[in-house]
């Protein structure tokens, strides 16, 4: 079926179904646009969702991204900015492969349509001038015979009249001769024309307008092709997409899957792990008993090696506060040659010592971040940059990422410099291009930083080795046989004396910092002067020779026995007495400790 033969007299009719068509596309094409601003619009939002739950730099929850919960959950969020990356995609696929293209295929379209119409319009008007010449012919011929007719009567009416003169009735009969000669030419005039349009009728029927109205049906049936093979293009364009949008949910699945209870379990534990080990079992106080200490601990007892219990010394109850007193305990030195937790498992091992109980209200009464020591207090509570006021294996933790980031920082100035001493050669070959003598000064800059940097590392570097020292070994066969507490390696949340080593593990008293407590010296030093001397509590005998050479401390030799005063509070160190006079600190793994099990232990003060 073709519209020339079947709509041959519908041209206004096509007219106007063409531009509904044109309009239709129009109305489709403004659907993708607005559907491409959907997509747009939504990744858009999707991205800012996914960046407001996204982990912050440098905050809590940078900390709390090592759960495995923790690390789907980011996982999901970076898995939902590539799924809003798909509906970019969308988007920009639809502008481009759908708007854009259909745009420019309307405008052909209309410029077809315009082309066609505006020949159609041409042959209707000469199909109708045709017709106006033919009636013109027509009504001249018309006439010219109605002419002739009245001049032939004419003439016959004065042929007839007898009063007529001769001349009159020839002046008729030539009049109705020219009327006659008129109307034959017009007969042949219109005859002519008759046949012209006929033929112009027939082409313009037959050739002409089935001609354009077959271009405007090619144009309209190629409008409708082109829109299916859009809607065609919109729906493969989201189909495209699908198996990535697949793929970020496999990922979220996959990240659900990833979660593992136990694992997020051990790390918490190895996140706010101490490295202590937890307080033994109380003893009962018999107060029916006469005593001369007003208050004092329990605490774990041994007998001697010869089964006799150490006699108590009487004596006024020696309230101490270590932080104020004049000698501060000393940190606990670095492990000899001769491992002392390789101490033999004799007989003659002690028992596992037991924790005091105002050592645990210590310890419960430290915790606190903001009263680790006095130096803490002293800053309002800041952290220090030994990370001393954490218990030991988190600050090994902390220093290690230190130490991880300063490297980085360090390898980040060395590319900078690396990059700058090429552009550096580039400008000495190619002056042109710059002067050298302005990346000089940069280069400088970046060799101080990196300077100052492995100083930073190699302060860090050296607590850490000090800290790592210390801590327990963390296979359970390793602990010392004797049951103690490994303190030597370990270092207690309270220790103030942490503050004021050096990097390199070696003890130096900061008496500026220590003067700026406010603290009256009458309230404490007085009563230390006066106070008796405390009770022994137990004997030691010394495994390995220390020489003492810090402030506090006291020289043994190896085999030594001793008098034990003050037992070890969890910071590696115990007070040992010779001679009544001569008391001091010895780190305890140096020490084989037995306490007399019906002795007191030595009060500790919180």
């Amino acid at each position: 079926m073709s519209w020339g033969t079947e709509l041959w007299d519908q041209f206004d009719n096509l007219e106007k179904h063409t531009q509904w068509g044109i309009e239709v596309l129009e109305k489709y094409i403004k659907f993708v646009k607005e559907r491409a601003e959907i997509e747009i619009n939504y990744a858009k939002q999707l991205r800012n969702l996914s960046k407001k739950y996204q982990t912050k730099k440098n905050s809590k929850e940078e900390e709390e991204s090592k759960y495995t919960s923790c690390k789907a959950f980011q996982t999901t969020l970076n898995e939902m900015n590539d799924y809003a990356g798909q509906h970019e995609v969308i988007s920009e696929n639809m502008t481009s492969m759908i708007m854009a293209e259909l745009t420019r295929f309307v405008q052909e379209l209309k410029q077809e349509r315009k082309t066609n119409f505006h020949e159609g319009r041409k042959t209707q008007q000469h199909i109708e001038t045709c017709w106006k010449q033919l009636e013109s012919s027509k009504r001249r011929f018309e006439r010219d015979c109605k002419e002739a007719d009245r001049a032939q009567q004419y003439f016959e009416r004065m042929d007839a009249d007898i009063n007529v003169t001769k001349a009159d009735v020839e002046k008729a009969r030539q009049q109705a001769q020219i009327r006659h000669q008129m109307a034959d030419d017009s007969k042949g005039d219109y005859s002519s024309v008759l046949q012209k349009f006929n033929h112009e009728q027939q082409e313009h029927y037959h050739t002409r307008i089935p001609a354009i109205f077959q271009k405007l049906q090619d144009m309209e049936e190629k409008r409708i092709l082109r829109m299916g093979e859009s809607l065609k293009s919109y729906a493969e364009i989201d189909r495209q997409v699908i198996p990535i949008i697949g793929k970020c949910l496999d990922g979220i699945t996959k990240s659900a899957e990833s979660i593992n209870a136990k694992q997020d379990s051990q790390t918490v534990i190895e996140s706010f792990k101490s490295g202590f080990e937890p307080p033994g079992d109380v003893d009962f106080e018999d107060f029916t008993q006469s005593m001369k200490r007003t208050v004092s601990d329990t605490s774990l007892t041994n007998t001697r090696p010869d089964g006799k219990s150490e006699p108590k010394i009487p004596g006024k109850s020696r309230g101490k506060l270590w932080p104020f007193i004049k000698k501060n305990k000393p940190p606990p030195p670095p492990p000899a040659s001769a491992s002392p937790s390789a101490v033999p498992n004799g007989p003659q091992s002690p028992k596992q010592q037991k924790e005091p109980l105002s050592h645990r209200l210590n310890d419960f009464m430290t915790s606190k971040p903001k009263i680790h020591c006095f130096r803490s207090l002293k800053r309002g509570g800041a952290t220090p940059e030994d990370f001393s006021n954490l218990p030991p294996e988190q600050r090994r933790k902390k220093l290690q990422q230190k130490v991880d980031e300063l490297n980085k920082d360090i390898q980040k100035e060395i590319d900078q410099r690396d990059a700058l001493t090429k552009m550096k050669d580039v400008y000495m070959k190619n002056p042109q291009m710059g002067d050298p003598a302005s990346v000089a000064q940069k280069l400088i800059e970046i060799g101080n930083n990196i300077e100052k940097l492995r100083v930073e590392v190699q302060k860090f570097e050296g607590w850490l080795a000090e800290v790592e020292g210390r801590l327990p070994a963390r296979n359970d066969n390793s602990r010392r046989q004797s049951g103690l507490y490994e303190t030597q390696n370990t270092a207690p949340v309270n220790n103030c004396a942490q503050d004021r080593e050096s990097p390199d593990g070696s003890y130096t008293e900061d008496q500026s910092q220590e003067t700026e407590v406010k603290v009256t010296p009458t309230e404490f030093d007085d009563d230390f002067d006066d106070e008796e001397p405390l009770p022994t509590i137990g004997t030691c005998k010394a495994l390995y020779p220390f020489d003492g050479e810090n402030e506090g401390t006291i020289s043994v030799a190896e085999g030594e026995i001793l008098s034990v005063i003050e037992e070890d509070k969890g910071d590696g160190w115990t007070r040992i007495r010779r001679n009544e006079e001569e008391e001091g600190y010895v780190p305890t793994s140096y020490i084989e400790v037995y306490l007399d099990k019906n002795a007191k232990g030595a009060k500790t003060y919180i």
